[in-house]
This record gives C-alpha cells, sequence and structure tokens, in this order.
C-alpha cells in the first residue's frame, strides 16, 4: 500500500514507521492520520514483522494536530477532528494490543498529539535533543491520543495537570526522570541505538512479549485475584508456543534459544 506522507520501511522482521512531513514537523492532518492507522494495521497484521519502531522525518518526531489545517476549516473542525482521532486512537488502540514490541524513537519536538502517541509507545527511545510539551491548552483545547489515559499512570495525577495547565517543555532528561522516556541517548547515537534495540526486540518472543503487553495494561483496573487468574491463563498458553519449548529446552541444557516469534 502507498502513504502519501509516511515512510514505511521492512528489514530484519523490524517495520520501520517514519511520519514524513518533516516542512511541517510531521503536524498530524488527515491525510497522516489515515497513513498511520493503515500503516499499522498493515505491519500489525504482518507476521514477518516483530518489532515496530515508529519515528519523525527531519528535526521533529510530530508536533501534534496540524493548527493551520484547524484554522482553515473552523466551520467543520467538529467532524475534522472526530476523524482525525478516530485514525489516531485506532493506531494506539492497535500498537498496545499488538504482540510486537512498539518503540516510539523520538527524534526531536514531541508536542500535542505527538507527545500523546509517543507516550503510547512500549519502549521511547528519546535523542538528547528531543523536547516534550503537552501544548493542548494553548489553543484551549482538552488532550488527546491517550495521554489523559497514560500521563496520569506514568508521572503522577499533579504532574500531568501542571503539563496540561502550564504547558511546561521538558527535556529529553526531565521527561526520563519523570518515567515518560525509557531510555535518552546522545544524538550521534540515536539511530544506531534505536536499531540495535528493534532488532533485539524483533529475535525475543513475540508471542510473550504481547501477553506481558495485556497483563501490564489489564492491571490498572482488575482486582488482585483476577490480575493473577489473568497471569495464570497467560503463562499457561505460553506453555503451548514454539518459543516457549525452545526457551526451556534452550534454559536445560544451556544453550542460547533461537525465537521466531510462534
Amino acid at each position: 500500500m502507498g502513504y502519501e506522507h509516511l515512510i514505511l520501511e521492512r528489514r530484519d522482521h523490524v517495520a520501520t514507521l517514519t511520519l514524513n512531513r518533516p516542512d511541517a514537523y510531521n503536524a498530524l492532518n488527515l491525510a497522516l492520520g489515515r497513513d498511520i492507522f493503515h500503516a499499522v494495521l498493515e505491519v500489525d497484521d504482518d507476521p514477518e514483522v516483530r518489532c515496530i519502531v515508529i519515528t519523525g522525518a527531519g528535526r521533529a518526531f510530530c508536533a501534534g494536530g496540524d493548527v493551520k489545517d484547524f484554522a482553515d476549516n473552523l466551520e467543520r473542525i467538529g467532524a475534522l477532528v472526530k476523524e482525525l482521532t478516530t485514525y489516531l486512537h485506532g493506531a494506539v488502540s492497535r500498537l498496545c494490543r499488538s504482540d510486537k514490541p512498539v518503540i516510539m524513537a523520538v527524534n526531536g519536538v514531541a508536542a500535542g498529539g505527538g507527545f500523546s502517541f509517543a507516550l503510547s509507545g512500549d519502549l521511547v527511545i528519546a535523542a538528547e535533543s528531543a523536547r516534550f510539551t503537552m501544548a493542548y491548552s494553548k489553543i484551549a483545547a482538552t488532550p488527546d491520543g491517550s495521554s489523559s489515559y497514560f500521563l496520569p499512570r506514568l508521572a503522577g495525577l499533579r504532574r500531568a495537570m501542571e503539563l496540561y495547565f502550564t504547558n511546561r517543555v521538558l527535556s529529553a532528561r526531565e521527561a526520563q526522570e519523570w518515567g515518560l522516556v525509557t531510555r535518552v541517548v546522545p544524538d550521534a547515537e540515536f539511530r544506531a541505538t534505536v536499531e540495535t534495540l528493534a532488532l533485539e526486540m524483533a529475535q525475543g518472543p513475540t508471542k510473550a512479549f504481547g501477553g506481558a503487553k495485556r497483563l501490564f495494561h489489564q492491571s490498572t483496573w482488575e482486582s488482585l485475584e483476577t490480575q493473577m487468574e489473568l497471569e495464570a491463563q497467560a503463562i499457561a498458553g505460553c506453555g503451548r508456543t514454539d518459543d516457549f519449548r525452545e526457551g526451556v529446552t534452550a534454559f536445560a541444557n544451556k544453550k542460547t534459544p533461537t525465537f521466531r516469534g510462534r
């Protein structure tokens, strides 16, 4: 499938989605939102893909919604925003429920919807020069893109409120200290670090990764006993996979397992 504002590359079981509106700091218009949604569906459904990387072209990861586009369409802004969030939210939901580890490779500014999108990744790698800000209240908008779900869970309610009300800009290091970023690396090492991590994830036990992701998300609303029952069902399901058999056999024989995502 061809994409207007997104570059999709597959290599070594890693799919890299690059948001590609660099002149607009990869701001989200309907075309880019649609591209993200369909590309996520495509790579999630591809059995050869075992890790997904999302990054931005140029100097930004994603500057959020295309405010110029909003201003040009004020007469139908409600329908436009609903359509845009349908694409973005559909992509976030699919990524969070995918077996495949999702790496958000934040190469530059992540603002508004771009900030929210970055938070939804399983692993968030940020270049030293990256910056994070909500920016929504600057245009009298409320959060979208999953940030009202993930931000209080990652950073706490007080910090979530501060980021929204004040539009405070966090450096990559501050974002890491607040629990929003997994790892910060020097700009010169950024792409190599992301590639190395993605290859490592693509060689892992994909089905077990997916099961763990779902357990961690479910734990935010389930009781202890229900969560432990879900754990029991999930680990029993793992026992029926090829990767589990490979893992325990290799461990028993003091060898390194070769996982195939099955």
